[in-house]
């Protein structure tokens, strides 16, 4: 479990710093599009890889997630 959460903190802190973004923004992008959950959900996969796969492949869900929630608002 804690390695979890190192994991968690891992991530958001270097996708954080690749986006140039504050703490509580990256919070905010994180909790609305539900990343924690998929990070959780993908650990297994995920924990292996590099921090720049990290980065992508967490750029793209949120993209993804951000194109559902405009869709689902029009």
């Amino acid at each position: 479990m804690e390695d979890k959460l190192d994991f968690l903190v891992y991530c958001i802190e270097n996708y954080k710093n690749a986006k140039s973004l504050k703490g509580k923004e990256a919070l905010d992008i994180f909790n609305s599009y539900r990343v924690f959950e998929y990070i959780n959900a993908s650990y297994e996969a995920l924990h292996t890889t590099g921090r720049e796969y990290i980065i992508e492949d967490l750029s793209i869900y949120i993209n993804a997630r951000q194109k559902v929630d405009l869709k689902v608002v029009h």
